[in-house]
Formats: structure tokens, sequence, C-alpha cells
């Protein structure tokens, strides 16, 4: 059987935290991955501890959002740590996801569309008058053009972007419940997974509290 795949999002500096997740997380009916982003990496000790971790799926959610060279350079100055995933925002543009396409490598360069913490409403307050949907969908297209290896979006839009981007598809904003936090457009696991997303990315319901009872209940969602 197929195992399912999910990214536990690593937010914290806590690097004796970090270590409990990843030693928590050994299941034979997951493959688990490791989310590092910009709290972690730009903490003290993380850059440092994410280039000691070995036989690991690791993605690095730079969520890089810049000019060409910047985007490009930054992606040279990361490859000591040997990731095997990392984020750039489509909107940072056609020639921003081909700078950065050209030097990445080995790296997965995965293209993140609209964040899914905003929905209609919070994209109009910052100029957009197109529905979301339309702006992934978009934004999906771009990133086929650019070649990106993988999207991040929410599970609500997967069947959209399956229909322009035949890649691997990473979901955000995955609860077990109605409880959303700061998230905005969600879905369970069980949903997620039906509606085509290739990884999910889950964070406080695997590590809040104890990991091994929240796996458990996880694989329950699934099944």
């Amino acid at each position: 059987m197929k195992k399912s795949k999910i990214f536990v999002a690593c937010d914290t500096t806590n690097t004796k935290k970090i270590q409990e997740i990843i030693n928590k997380t050994n299941n034979s009916k997951i493959k688990f991955g490791y989310k590092f982003g910009l709290e972690f990496l730009n903490s003290k000790n993380g850059r440092r501890f994410v280039s000691t971790i070995k036989n690991k799926t690791v993605f690095a959610d730079l969520k890089l959002h810049d000019i060409p060279n910047t985007c490009a350079s930054t992606i040279k100055a990361i490859k000591d740590l040997k990731v095997n995933y990392l984020t750039i925002h489509i909107s940072s543009g056609f020639d921003a996801l081909r700078a950065a396409k050209k030097v990445s490598g080995k790296i997965k360069l995965i293209g993140v569309t609209i964040l899914t913490s905003l929905d209609n409403r919070a994209l109009k307050e910052i100029g957009f008058n197109k529905d979301v949907k339309k702006i992934v969908h978009h934004q999906a297209r771009l990133a086929n053009k650019a070649k990106l290896d993988a999207i991040v979006c929410s599970a609500q839009e997967v069947k959209i972007v399956k229909k322009v981007f035949k890649k691997e598809i990473i979901t955000p904003g995955i609860r077990f419940s109605s409880n959303t936090n700061d998230q905005k457009r969600t879905l369970t696991p069980k949903r997620a997974f039906k509606n085509g997303s290739d990884w999910l990315v889950i964070g406080r319901p695997i590590t809040k509290g104890n990991i091994k009872k929240n796996i458990q209940k996880l694989i329950k969602h699934l099944n």
C-alpha cells in the first residue's frame, strides 16, 4: 500500500523539540519529511542543525521573493545544507523563477501560490481584484512554464492546479477539525489527499501535545 506523505512543520527555534519531533515521527504507515521555515532557519542554531540532518527529506520553506539575481544567489548560498525542497513565491515573476530553477540543481524548487492565510477579502485589501482560485490557476500556469518541480497551494485549489501543473503538489492548511487557527483555506487530511495532494504540510496538529498520540489520530483521519 502506498504511504501517505506528510511534511511536519517544525515551527520552533528549540532544537531539542525539533529532535524530539524527528525521533517520534518514525512510522511505518506514513512517510514523513520535515519543513523548516523562516523562524528556524534564521535562528542562531537553526542553520547548523539542518546541516546535520541525515537520511531525511528536508524542506527549506524560505519563500524566496526578490529580484532574479538575489533569488539565484540565495539558492547558491544554502546549497551546503543539502535540502531536498525549497520554496519561492511565484509572484516573484517568471524571470526570477527561471533564474532560480537554473541554479537549483538537485533541489526541488517549489512555487508558492496564494498563502493559505489569505482569502478573497484579504486579497482585496492588498490590491488584488481577482478571485483567489483564478489567481492560483494563473500562477500554476506560470510555474509550469518556468519548469518548477512542485507547487504549494491550498487543498481547496488542488483540482484547479492539476489541470495545468502535472508535478508534485504540496498542501498546507491541513486541520483535523474546524479549528483553523491563523489559516483561512483549510481541509482535512483525507479530503486533501482525495483532491490529489502529493504531500500535506501539518504542524500544530502533530507537534502540539503528545506526538505519538497525534500521529495515531492522523492515521485514523486518513482511513
